[in-house]
C-alpha cells in the first residue's frame, strides 16, 4: 500500500470566456444610437468601448445600481443626428399649427414714353421745336406677348405714355410715314425698373418730293389795266399817223 503519494501531473485552467467583437453603433432614422447587448457584455464594458460613464447608461436607460445588462437587450446611447426636439416630434404626433405660405413678392410697375418726332434738320437729335410727326405708329411689346400696345403718332410736342407696365425687358419700334425717311434706328430693346419713366424717341425726316409738295405755291401777278389802254392808244397813234401820210402825199 502506497501512501503519502502526491499525484503531479499538468493541471489545466478552464478557458476564460471569449467576448464577442463591439460592433461600431450607428444613428438610425430617428438619429437615436442603440446598442444590443451582445455575449459577455456588461455595463462596464459598454462604458469603457464607448466613453459614456456607467452613471450617464443607467440614467439613460432608467436602470438602476443592481439591474444587470443580458444578451439582445437593446440600450440607448445617445443622439447622433437629429436633435433630441426633432426626435421628440418625429416620436409624437404634431401639434404644431403650420406656418403660412410665404409670399411671392409682387413685381413693380413702370412708364414707357415715346416719341416720333419729325427730324426737319436731320441731326438724329430732337429740338424742342421739332413736333411729333404724325401719320406714323408706335408699339410696345413685350418678349411673352402679354404686352402689345399701338398708337397712331399725332400733331403735338406730347410723348405717348404706357403707364403700369411691369417690370422687365420691352421691344419698342416706330413706323413711319410715306414720304419719309428714317433718321435713326426705328427699333430698340429697353429695360424698365420699377417705379422708372423711360423716354424714347425716333426721328424721320421728309424726302425731296415731299420737300417739294410742301412748298408754298406763289401767285402770278396780274397785268395792270393801265398797260393794256396804252397799249391800245399807241397802236391807234401809229394807225392815224399812217392814214395822216397817205393823205398828205395826195
Amino acid at each position: 500500500m502506497l501512501s503519502g503519494v502526491v499525484w503531479q501531473g499538468a493541471v489545466q485552467a478552464a478557458p476564460q470566456e471569449q467576448l464577442t467583437p463591439f460592433p461600431t453603433p450607428t444613428p438610425g432614422s430617428d438619429g437615436r444610437i442603440l446598442y444590443i447587448i451582445q455575449q459577455g457584455d456588461t455595463l462596464w464594458r459598454v462604458s469603457a468601448i464607448t466613453g459614456i460613464s456607467v452613471a450617464d447608461l443607467r440614467d439613460l436607460n432608467n436602470l438602476n445600481a443592481d439591474d444587470v445588462v443580458y444578451p439582445g437587450q437593446e440600450i440607448f446611447l445617445g443622439l447622433g443626428g437629429p436633435s433630441e426636439e426633432e426626435v421628440a416630434s418625429t416620436a409624437l404626433p404634431s401639434t404644431a399649427t403650420p406656418s403660412a405660405p410665404t409670399e411671392t413678392p409682387q413685381p413693380g410697375v413702370g412708364t414707357l414714353c415715346v416719341l416720333l418726332f419729325e427730324d426737319e434738320n436731320g441731326d438724329a437729335i430732337r429740338q424742342e421745336e421739332e413736333a411729333s410727326l404724325p401719320g406714323g405708329a408706335i408699339n410696345i411689346s413685350n418678349r411673352d406677348g402679354s404686352v402689345s400696345v399701338t398708337e397712331d403718332t399725332t400733331d403735338g410736342l406730347d410723348y405717348f405714355c404706357t403707364e403700369n407696365l411691369e417690370e422687365g425687358s420691352y421691344n419698342v419700334s416706330a413706323a413711319i410715314p410715306d414720304g419719309y425717311n428714317p433718321t435713326m434706328v426705328l427699333n430698340t430693346t429697353v429695360e424698365l425698373g420699377a417705379g422708372h419713366i423711360s423716354y424714347l424717341t425716333f426721328g424721320a425726316q421728309a424726302n425731296s418730293e415731299t420737300v417739294e409738295e410742301n412748298l408754298p405755291i406763289t401767285e402770278e401777278t396780274g397785268k395792270s389795266p393801265i398797260l393794256g389802254i396804252i397799249g391800245v392808244l399807241l397802236l391807234l397813234g401809229g394807225v392815224g399817223l399812217g392814214i395822216y401820210a397817205v393823205w398828205f402825199r395826195k
